[in-house]
């Protein structure tokens, strides 16, 4: 858990939610500077191919470098998607309840089927097999 930059104090619940949507606003107002500047990087191109006669495109290099940045901000904010949290137990429960309300859905039958009683398991004793004497060829 981190501290309170100004008093440093522990940050509380309520702290730590507040500081992450304000991440996600930051992100995504990245995102929507990022998909204005796109439109406005190829308005500029365009407009200067008509007017030069080019046929030169070169804005999807300063939104590829941009690009690249705003995925690191996603990274940051959201991480990898599939990485971590769905290796847990928790989302494989959830994506199983999806599953089954996907094939009621379909009309299938969802009920759990019971477990099949197997007989016990019996342990017999090992019995150990005594030897008298050994021949000094058999030691290693």
């Amino acid at each position: 858990m981190g501290r309170n930059r100004k008093n440093k104090e522990p940050l509380t619940a309520y702290d730590i939610a507040k500081q992450r949507v304000e991440e996600k606003k930051k992100f995504y107002k990245h995102l929507s500077t990022y998909v204005v500047m796109s439109v406005f990087f190829y308005m500029i191109n365009y407009l200067g191919n008509v007017n030069s006669g080019s046929n030169r495109l070169w804005f999807y290099w300063p939104m590829l470098g941009w690009g690249v940045g705003l995925a690191f901000h996603y990274v940051n904010i959201f991480g990898i998607p599939g990485l971590v949290e769905e290796m847990s137990p928790e989302w494989e429960e959830k994506q199983i309840q999806a599953e089954l309300r996907r094939l009621e859905k379909k009309g299938m039958d969802i009920s759990r089927p019971t477990p099949k009683e197997e007989p016990p398991l019996e342990l017999r004793e090992i019995e150990k097999r005594k030897r008298e004497s050994w021949d000094d060829n058999e030691l290693v």
